[in-house]
């Protein structure tokens, strides 16, 4: 217990002169007492994490982009808690606010992730808290620990976090409290809500609504400048790294210009916000599907990127009469779709590759809008090849049995 409030008061008194600094002119600092100059740190740090974490009442049209494919990078020293990175919604968009490693307010709590889910007319997210157990966090499985329900990659023991190595990024140099525990984790979706279509089903335990009713520890000052820190870098937006963010976790909160920064190894899914949109709420009529429709001219140019490119249905069965000329008409026809699918990915990676190197670059609208319209061309004309390669494809089925004239005959006409 002394390990830990030592460890808490060192990291705390670093951002103490900062905060004097915003809220004090610098001869004023001396005339406030101590007691009371804490009271008003923790006061601050209780306004800044309401204010940052405030995202319960924003409701989305369309579902967040899946999780990105990540490493945890190593945990920074003892004490320090994982938790895990999330999309997060503003000004139209949503961002990535990386997994971190953070000290909890105090020995004993567990972190329970925030989370997306579906409410009937959008999208809404659901803070995270600190508590003595996990609660409910949509079924998500974010990995390294929470695999959907509860966590397992560690545990409190007489005021001191044992970690997990089995699911934790830890130097056993540096860090002894640890165990190796084995976790099967049968669960591969990266889907990142709860809800809707495509959404993660799960209902809460009995377990963590009784988590849900005991009292609760706002995020940390230190989590509610990472969320500020990620909002306010634009390459974190999904609309600029197309569900691939170039920072997907730090050792630290806030470090997402550091050196101890990990980028995502990939996107979770292709992400579209019209397609996410379309997927993620329930359909409102029975109209027929269009979808199977050759797209118009029009449509064609208003897509930009290959991820844009609605899915083609599956082509329907050849009926010809003769099974063997169908089945191998079959084979074509799923051969050519696994074909363009490969092609459609693999301008949509070096697509997402262009727009990580511009923010990299802080490419200037000029550049920015020439790249989108290169971006464009490459999308159309993969577009009419695949069409193409579809028409003709199509020529080749096998025509179906002439249909035999079984009217009866007429005794006044001639044969």
């Amino acid at each position: 217990m002394q390990f830990y409030r030592d460890l808490r008061e060192r990291s705390e008194s670093i951002e103490t002169p900062r905060v004097k600094r915003e809220g004090f002119q610098s001869g004023d600092a001396h005339m406030i007492p101590n007691k009371l100059r804490g009271i008003l740190l923790v006061f601050f740090a209780m306004v800044l994490s309401v204010a940052s974490f405030g995202q319960f009442a924003v409701s989305v049209s369309f579902g967040p982009p899946a999780l990105p494919v990540y490493e945890q990078p190593l945990c920074p020293g003892e004490g320090y808690f994982w938790t895990p990175g999330y999309w997060a919604y503003d000004a139209d968009d949503y961002f990535w606010v990386p997994g971190t490693w953070v000290l909890p307010p105090e020995p004993g709590l567990l972190w329970t992730p925030g989370y997306w889910a579906w409410g009937g007319d959008g999208f809404t997210f659901y803070d995270g808290y600190w508590a003595t157990g996990v609660g409910f966090y949509g079924g998500i499985n974010y990995g390294y620990g929470y695999f959907g329900e509860g966590y397992q990659g560690g545990r409190w023991d007489h005021g001191r976090f044992f970690y997990n190595r089995a699911v934790n990024n830890v130097n056993v140099t540096n860090i002894h409290n640890v165990y190796n525990t084995t976790v099967i984790n049968n669960t591969t979706t990266r889907v990142s809500y709860n809800g809707g279509n495509g959404g993660i089903t799960a209902r809460p335990r009995p377990d963590e609504e009784r988590i849900a009713h005991e009292r609760h520890i706002a995020p940390v000052a230190a989590q509610a400048e990472h969320l500020q820190a990620a909002r306010s870098t634009p390459e974190q937006r999904a609309s600029t790294n197309r569900g691939k963010p170039p920072v997907a976790a730090t050792a630290k909160p806030g470090d997402l210009r550091g050196g101890a920064r990990v980028p995502a190894k990939e996107a979770g899914a292709p992400y579209n916000p019209e397609r996410n949109q379309r997927a993620a709420q329930p359909q409102q009529n029975t109209r027929p599907d269009n979808n199977s429709r050759p797209e118009s001219r029009d449509s064609r140019n208003a897509i930009i990127h290959a991820g844009d490119i609605p899915r083609r249905d599956r082509p329907g069965a050849a009926n010809s009469g003769d099974p063997k000329a169908d089945r191998k008409y079959q084979q074509q026809q799923e051969k050519l779709q696994a074909k363009q699918e490969q092609e459609q990915q693999k301008l949509q990676r070096k697509q997402e590759q262009d727009h990580q190197k511009m923010a990299q670059r802080n490419a200037d609208d000029a550049r920015k809008q020439q790249t989108e319209q290169q971006h464009q061309r490459q999308t159309q004309q993969l577009q009419q090849r695949h069409e193409q390669q579809q028409q003709r494809l199509q020529q080749r089925m096998p025509a179906p049995p002439p249909q035999r004239n079984n009217r009866p005959n007429n005794p006044g006409e001639k044969h």
